[in-house]
């Protein structure tokens, strides 16, 4: 694997593992929790953050149908911080795999979104993976915050 692809899995696996920390010791309330109707649970965006990932590398770059239905990412309650510890691994896993095929050249290539028609490089989406998991890992940590102290006053 291409020295490039190994510094981009230790930083995805850094924000996988980051999000792990932000879920550990949490209920199954806390993780199904929203701090309102018009925001997401942890369970919500650890679910969507995977499915993401997913798109971009899977659907998009290796061209590997997922079969994903994000609006029922949205949907998602009741996985423990387990199920959702083990859907980050096997996302990573996933991801992993399928970058060992890439080459840096590749990274160039035009790329069309599936069920979109938008044109984006490979790189750009790789990229736009890490940016992704980083906004949702914010979210995650600001929601377990607001959950832990919305009794504190």
């Amino acid at each position: 694997m291409e020295t490039l692809f190994e510094d981009y899995l230790d930083l995805l696996g850094n924000l996988h593992e980051n999000c792990k920390l932000a879920i550990k010791g949490l209920s199954q309330d806390a993780l199904d929790w929203k701090p309102n109707p018009s925001m997401n649970s942890i369970c919500v965006l650890i679910n969507h953050l995977v499915g993401a990932e997913r798109y971009w590398i899977g659907d998009f770059i290796m061209k590997e149908p997922s079969g994903r239905d994000r609006n029922q990412e949205f949907q998602t309650n009741g996985f423990d911080s387990y199920e959702l510890s083990q859907m980050l691994d096997d996302g990573l896993a996933y991801i992993q795999n399928s970058l060992g095929d890439l080459t840096v050249q590749e990274l160039e290539d035009i790329q069309i979104m599936p069920g979109g028609g938008q044109k984006y490089t490979s790189g750009w989406a790789i990229l736009h993976v890490l940016e992704h998991i980083a906004l949702h890992l914010g979210h995650i940590e600001v929601t377990r915050h607001m959950w832990e102290s919305r009794f504190d006053n």
